[in-house]
């Protein structure tokens, strides 16, 4: 078990037994020593669990529940590409992208979820540059969908 899935198990949180594919993609790609890993979605083995688009008055709290869901998808993904989620010496770049309606202004506090499980994981090297916007729709509905740039060594 590597020292992320130790952390995870303390948050009482765990790692999806699949993250399967809804397209004609890798799930990620190494390039030199950085993992560049495709967009996932709020859904457990391959079903989503949180819709959009949203609007004013929604609980962030559930958004940022599902961000945290998207970037447990990527740890699978990482794990998958990678062989092991020891071989992560950070998080480079996150985009977050939120279905919501155009007057919806929340969008990025959602993709703190994500952020935010990636620095109490890895501490420093957790933090990251990141966009995160609002658009119209996501794959499935989903409410949210975060891609991630990892550095390997």
């Amino acid at each position: 078990m590597s020292e992320i899935e130790k952390k995870l198990a303390e948050l009482g949180l765990e790692l999806p037994p699949s993250a399967p594919s809804r397209a004609m993609f890798l799930p990620g790609k190494i390039s030199g020593n950085l993992l560049f890993l495709s967009g996932q979605i709020c859904e457990w083995e391959g079903v989503p669990k949180h819709f959009g688009p949203i609007s004013k008055g929604f609980d962030v709290s559930i958004g940022q529940e599902a961000a945290r869901m998207c970037a447990l998808n990527l740890l699978f993904c990482a794990r998958q590409v990678a062989g092991s989620l020891d071989r992560i010496v950070g998080v480079v770049k996150v985009n977050g992208y939120v279905a919501a309606d155009p007057d919806y202004g929340e969008g990025p506090f959602i993709v703190n979820g994500a952020s935010q499980l990636f620095t109490d994981l890895l501490g420093e090297a957790g933090r990251h540059a990141r966009t995160a916007v609002n658009v119209a729709s996501l794959p499935a509905n989903a409410l949210v969908e975060v891609e991630a740039v990892l550095e390997l060594t």
